[in-house]
């Protein structure tokens, strides 16, 4: 029997997870609603750190432009020991990453998630609270408080909790949250610096006692704006003291974030600075402050039907190497593409439940990795530098195993699961000018790019029959969900008869980053992981891989999402040791 829905999904929270994805479903016509209880967006500089990745994902989006003119670069961090400088840390990545590090004060990525969020129709409903939820086989019945007290049912298909760290929807899934928290309390403070070290460097001040252990911590991030800084610090014992009255833990226990009772003020941030700053400094100008707690907690499974959590409503953790926040972004990119295809009733019946068989794994690394690096320092897990920064910059989370991406095999360059590299130097028939791989995949969905070196029929591209066969197969095995453009090695004669969009690798990074010197495709998802590659390409190896995305295509109308069945939630993947794991 069908049912009528008013709105497709429900969105729970409207922090920087939950605004992602709502605009990833928005931007895919998806009907949504995102409630938040707070009446407005908190002044809180809480996460801080935008990784390379998550500046991939929004430039994917289209968003990363407005991020870019707002945030501060980060170069790279001085740490100091009793007052000398021990070491200077570089973040440099390869140059064919098209991003660096960047700082953005939290309430600067939701305003700006907020504002693209708009161009959609789509606004935040504030004041607006979940309290309640049940499912059945057909969709999710939600209960509101608005904020004239009054109560509102909602009927969606699904319900995505980006609630929080004390999610209404994590409970309600009865979901089991393991892990523990640091004793530690921390201040934290969003203040002016008038110190002459270099703003876009983060700067990490210890003190040592006689036993050589670290009993005493400053640590500051650069905000956009002249000297300013988000200063983390231990809490002194007697403030700690003196406003116990005031910080019990909300009652499900979990005490992560900021927290209410007294807030830190200026002199007391001032206290610490003379104490560990390595130069002089005032504290100045003061935007918010709060005493922070920290936890380390994941979920047992990420969904739950039609149910699905993320962001720290699933994972807590150390903000050790500014991974959190970058992490729920990166579920919410995951979800939303796979939302949008069940709606739309393009999706395989087992597609949802590849959320948590890729992002779970994704989740525990980063706890993991984040409670060791807390507890023990960054060289708890030794490794190449080269290799750190990569893993820091999220560019080597990957998704080998996964039930819907092809086996890696064997070879040089990505594989399938891996994240599809950028590269630049690509040009078309008509502009005179080079763009990059990102640019042809801005705003699209699935892409299968399809590559042909020189060298006559052999090379698949005397002609442009092999990529119109592939196109068409791409086409018809996704009932028109994915794009097909094709790249050209330099001596590649031109596939005349294409009907595709066609770009020539004049410089020949396209074939150097991804390892290729003969005809090959590969399936880019919307979430900028490659799917499959195919060497030599042909449609019946592309038809199978599609299909454990898309919906059948052997006649019978598109199977419309119900319950993930029991062998696609068991399905987990096996994850090879190395990059593709980590987070």
């Amino acid at each position: 029997m069908g049912h009528t829905f008013a709105t497709d999904v429900l969105v729970a929270g409207a922090g920087p997870v939950g605004l992602t994805a709502a605009v990833e479903l928005r931007r895919r016509g998806v009907s949504c609603r995102i409630v938040d209880r707070l009446p407005a967006r908190l002044p809180f500089a809480k996460a801080v750190g935008i990784q390379p990745r998550t500046l991939e994902m929004w430039d994917r989006m289209g968003l990363v432009r407005a991020a870019l003119d707002a945030a501060a670069p980060m170069r790279g961090q001085l740490a100091y020991v009793n007052g000398a400088e021990q070491s200077r840390i570089e973040l440099s990545l390869p140059p064919e990453v098209p991003y660096g590090f960047a700082a953005l004060p939290q309430y600067e990525t939701e305003r700006i998630l907020e504002e693209f969020l708009a161009r959609f129709g789509t606004g935040i409903e504030r004041g607006a609270e979940l309290v309640s939820f049940a499912q059945d086989a057909d969709g999710v019945t939600s209960r509101l408080v608005t904020p004239s007290g009054a109560e509102e049912e909602v009927r969606t298909r699904f319900l995505v909790g980006c609630d929080g760290a004390h999610s209404i929807v994590r409970k309600g899934l009865g979901l089991s949250y393991a892990g523990g928290a640091f004793p530690e309390e921390f201040m934290l403070g969003d203040v002016e610096l008038d110190w002459d070290l270099p703003h876009e460097y983060g700067v990490r001040s210890m003190h040592r006692g006689e036993d050589g252990t670290v009993d005493d911590t400053l640590v500051c991030i650069p905000l956009p704006g002249p000297g300013r800084y988000r200063v983390s610090m231990n809490v002194p014992p007697g403030f700690s003291a003196a406003r116990q009255a005031g910080a019990a833990p909300e009652g499900d226990g979990i005490a992560h974030g900021p927290e209410s009772g007294r807030a830190p003020g200026l002199a007391d941030i001032q206290t610490v600075l003379d104490r560990l700053s390595p130069r002089p400094t005032t504290a100045s100008n003061i935007r918010w402050a709060s005493v922070f707690r920290i936890s380390h907690r994941i979920v047992d499974r990420y969904a739950d039907g039609r149910v699905f959590v993320a962001g720290d409503a699933a994972h807590i953790h150390p903000p050790t190497g500014a991974q959190g926040m970058n992490t729920g972004i990166q579920d919410a990119v995951n979800l939303a593409w796979k939302l949008a295809l069940a709606v739309d009733g393009g999706a395989h019946p087992d597609l949802l439940a590849s959320y948590d068989a890729e992002r779970r794994p994704v989740g525990e690394e980063v706890v993991g990795r984040t409670v060791r690096h807390a507890a023990e320092g960054v060289q708890a897990d030794p490794e190449d530098p080269a290799t750190l920064m990569l893993r820091e910059a999220q560019l080597l989370v990957g998704y080998r195993g996964s039930p819907i991406v092809d086996p890696p095999g064997e070879g040089p360059g990505p594989r399938p699961g891996d994240r599809a590299p950028d590269c630049g130097g690509l040009t078309g028939p008509i502009a005179v000018y080079p763009v990059r791989l990102y640019d042809v995949l801005r705003e699209r969905g699935h892409v299968l790019v399809l590559y042909g070196s020189g060298g006559g029929a052999a090379s698949g591209s005397a002609d442009g029959r092999w990529i119109d066969e592939l196109a068409r197969t791409a086409q018809e095995s996704s009932r028109d969900r994915v794009e097909t453009c094709v790249v050209l090695g330099p001596d590649a004669p031109t596939a005349g008869r294409t009907v595709v969009p066609v770009y020539r690798d004049t410089a020949g990074e396209f074939a150097r980053l991804y390892a290729v010197d003969g005809p090959t495709a590969f399936v880019i998802r919307p979430d900028g992981y490659l799917g499959a590659r195919l060497s030599p390409p042909t449609a019946q190896a592309l038809h199978t891989h599609l299909a454990a995305t898309f919906a059948a295509t052997d006649g019978d109308p598109p199977a419309r999402h119900d319950q993930p069945s029991a062998r696609a939630a068991s399905r987990r993947p096996r994850l090879p040791s190395g990059a593709s794991e980590r987070s």
